[in-house]
């Protein structure tokens, strides 16, 4: 994305909010962000970015389509770009890391299911609560 993406958006083009996608760039599929720790992202980076502006910006961001906000069991939101894909999450109970993964036998059983109670599926979302069994090395690698 760039400040090209943005003004399409209709946001202006700032400082903070080409940091704020910056970051989210830069963290990949499998980082998926709460504000705060965009924030402490931002002041790692020495940046004077206030947390109230981030929360501002995620969210001007999740109503122009570049961001999705995920909630899982901790009920924070946590945010990843907007990618246009279509993938589901498993998240380990006891660290909270998140992995996102794809099946296409599941996505198959999924517009199944929507049919057979007479729906037209619009979009899903799946997330997958476990404890993960490798090692923290791995885990994080993975």
């Amino acid at each position: 994305m760039s400040s090209k993406d943005l003004k399409k958006a209709g946001l202006k083009v700032t400082v903070p909010r080409l940091k704020i996608l910056e970051i989210l760039e830069q963290g990949g599929e499998e980082d998926h962000f709460s504000a705060e720790e965009v924030y402490h992202i931002l002041h790692q980076q020495g940046e004077d970015v206030g947390l109230a502006t981030v929360y501002r910006v995620l969210t001007q961001f999740e109503q122009a389509g570049i961001v999705r906000r995920l909630i899982f069991d901790d009920n924070t939101s946590r945010f990843e770009l907007d990618r246009g894909d279509n993938h589901d999450h498993i998240v380990c109970l006891k660290t909270g890391h998140v992995k996102e993964f794809v099946d296409p036998v599941i996505e198959q059983r999924i517009r199944e299911i929507a049919k057979e109670k007479g729906f037209e599926l619009e979009s899903h979302s799946l997330v997958i609560y476990g404890t993960y069994k490798g090692s923290d090395t791995e885990e994080k690698k993975a």
